[in-house]
């Protein structure tokens, strides 16, 4: 499998072409943006320019953006009426996130990409019909203007009781958009398991975010590290049994200030989990 990694491990700095010739250097073959404006600002096209200069000198691809989850620079703290939701009910504050997105996506242009990620409501959330109607609605048009660009939209797995992989696939009955999936290791671990949502998404799943956590925060932990729960052995042979090409290994971890250079930790953790794999063949 392809080796890849989210701009996530570094969300809390500016996203520098110096640090994607870091990633290239490290031997990762793409990787996915996190939209969030203190690191990729959307809004400022100029940012967007000089990255995408870089990847057209680059074989680093750019696999996809993550979708944002708010509008400000402090990580939502701003208070709430910064938080991207589009499953918000009220019709005008929902087109206006749908508004948002659609500034993400328009940066194909200069920054071709595959997929955006996508949340299904926010944190917490509990399942409405409305709440559904809500997000189909936005995801109709959504994926009528990715799709005029080139990009198709990934539905996440996330912690609320719309996005668990019952939930999605039901969502994708109710809507027919038929839209595929990212399968994220940590968000199951902290619901029905990592298994049992894996069985449920497996075959719409065209992406990963692979991280580990205790079963009850959303640590991003890197895999093996102390404090997560995560069977990666389990997971490694779940993932081997898939029909190769269906997605890469792509790892979304939270900056760990102790290491001196994240991205040979990046590197340890993928020869760890391959060699996990080797084993089972």
């Amino acid at each position: 499998m392809e080796r890849m990694i989210s701009t996530h491990l570094i969300v809390g700095h500016r996203l520098t072409a110096a640090w994607l010739s870091r990633a290239e250097k490290a031997g990762l073959s793409a990787v996915e943006i996190f939209c969030a404006r203190q690191h990729f600002d959307y809004l400022d096209k100029s940012q967007a320019a000089e990255l995408g200069h870089w990847f057209r000198d680059s074989p680093l691809k750019l696999h996809a953006l993550h979708s944002p989850m708010f509008t400000d620079e402090v990580w939502g703290r701003s208070g709430p009426q910064c938080h991207i939701n589009i499953t918000e009910p009220k019709k005008a504050l929902r087109m206006q996130w749908v508004d948002e997105i659609k500034r993400v996506l328009e940066h194909s242009e200069v920054l071709p990409f595959r997929y955006l990620i996508q949340h299904l409501g926010v944190g917490g959330q509990e399942f409405d019909d409305y709440a559904v109607e809500a997000g189909f609605r936005s995801l109709e048009e959504l994926t009528v203007f990715a799709r005029g660009l080139g990009v198709e939209i990934l539905l996440e797995n996330t912690p609320n009781e719309l996005s668990t992989g019952e939930r999605l696939n039901l969502f994708n009955s109710l809507t027919h958009l038929n839209l595929n999936y990212v399968f994220d290791s940590g968000h199951a671990n902290l619901g029905a398991g990592v298994e049992h949502e894996f069985e449920i998404m497996k075959p719409r799943i065209r992406s990963l975010h692979l991280h580990d956590n205790n079963g009850r925060e959303d640590a991003h932990l890197f895999p093996f590290a102390a404090g997560g729960s995560i069977d990666w052995r389990k997971t490694m042979t779940m993932l081997r049994a898939c029909p190769a090409g269906q997605f890469p290994l792509l790892l979304e971890l939270r900056e760990v200030p102790d290491h001196q250079n994240p991205l040979e930790e990046v590197n340890r953790v993928f020869d760890q989990l391959e060699s996990l794999e080797a084993r089972h063949d």
